[in-house]
């Protein structure tokens, strides 16, 4: 019995520099990251000597006097990375971690800087904009289809079959993923058990007509194989 999981690798690949506004604390009330692949983007932008004396100077000293808002154990372990102190890790998805920010938050604050990709969901954006709490969006990494994805994925199917679930991890995965697996699966697509690892993600595979037999009770891959391992019972 095999699981597939679609998900994009951690190491590698290159995103745009997050550009002066993460050197510009003052002008912000706080960050928000909603995702590990916003944190690395900042991240490159600090492999940069100079910009990282002057990230340890006092940079990071000025957005730790702040709140730093983060959705999932992962984002805040990575935001830790870059000597940040993280509030919201357990919140797991971007609406609960709205909520939390307004609770915390008013509308006189200054912006919140919000560095994201290129695909995002509105839902915390519209949640902050609705209830008046500013936000500034500030994209610094473009998600794209690997270029071998079409083919490794025939490969996998050539070499071991249909699997028994397939496990998708974010809505851009379905996006990039789904009409490939369709073609390969054929008619055996309604026996495998579709999973997401939240409800974000599941929302993408409703949205594309998918049975998703489980999404993770939290965004960790304990929670999500738990899921799965019911699923397949």
């Amino acid at each position: 019995m095999h699981v597939l999981l679609l998900k994009e690798p951690r190491e590698g690949g290159s995103g745009p520099d997050p550009y002066i506004k993460l050197f510009q604390p003052e002008q912000h009330g706080g960050l928000i990251f909603t995702s590990p692949r916003a944190v690395e983007a900042v991240k490159m932008c600090l492999e940069d000597d100079e910009r990282t004396e002057q990230w340890n100077k006092d940079i990071k000293d000025k957005w730790n006097a702040k709140s730093i808002y983060v959705v999932g154990k992962a984002t805040a372990a990575l935001v830790g990375d870059l000597g940040l102190v993280p509030l919201g890790e357990d919140t797991g998805t971007a609406d609960v971690l709205s909520r939390l920010i307004l609770q915390r938050e008013d509308t006189n604050i200054l912006p919140l800087l919000f560095p994201c990709g290129s695909i995002k969901r509105e839902v915390l954006p519209t949640a902050l904009r609705e209830n008046g709490v500013p936000l500034d969006t500030l994209m610094v990494y473009q998600t794209a289809q690997h270029p071998d994805l079409e083919k490794n994925l025939k490969n996998y199917f050539t070499e071991q079959g249909v699997p028994a679930s397939i496990a998708f991890f974010s809505p851009s995965g379905v996006k990039f993923c789904l009409e490939t697996v369709r073609r390969l699966s054929g008619e055996q697509l309604k026996q495998i058990k579709f999973a997401a690892i939240g409800p974000t993600t599941a929302d993408a595979m409703t949205a594309e007509g998918l049975s998703v037999s489980c999404s993770a009770d939290k965004p960790t891959a304990e929670h999500l194989a738990t899921g799965i391992a019911k699923a397949l019972q």
